[in-house]
């Protein structure tokens, strides 16, 4: 066989090699990169139910129907029966000239 065309098959032969080693590498770091972006989105899912579940744990907590209770239990808060409690009428603000 010819030296040249010798040559010439064993470089298409280190090409070939080569860029198919090219694309393993590229098809492993393309794979790592979804698993770390599916872990991120995993996190950022996490995180959004943890918020959804402190919203409401503030809700609970700030709420009349919890205040109230422990306002009367820690401070001794006495709720005005209709007897004790006094409207009063405020004056209409006149504009200013």
């Amino acid at each position: 066989m010819d030296p040249a065309v010798l040559g010439r098959a064993a470089v298409t032969v280190a090409v070939l090699l080569g860029s198919l080693g090219f694309v393993t590498w590229r098809q492993s770091r393309a794979l790592e990169t979804l698993a770390e972006w599916d872990q991120v989105t995993r996190e950022v899912t996490v995180a959004r139910a943890q918020v959804v579940e402190l919203d409401r744990d503030i809700q609970v907590l700030t709420s009349r129907a919890r205040v109230v209770p422990e306002a009367r239990l820690r401070l001794g808060m006495h709720t005005p029966d209709a007897s004790e409690l006094e409207i009063l009428e405020i004056a209409p603000v006149e504009p200013a000239p």
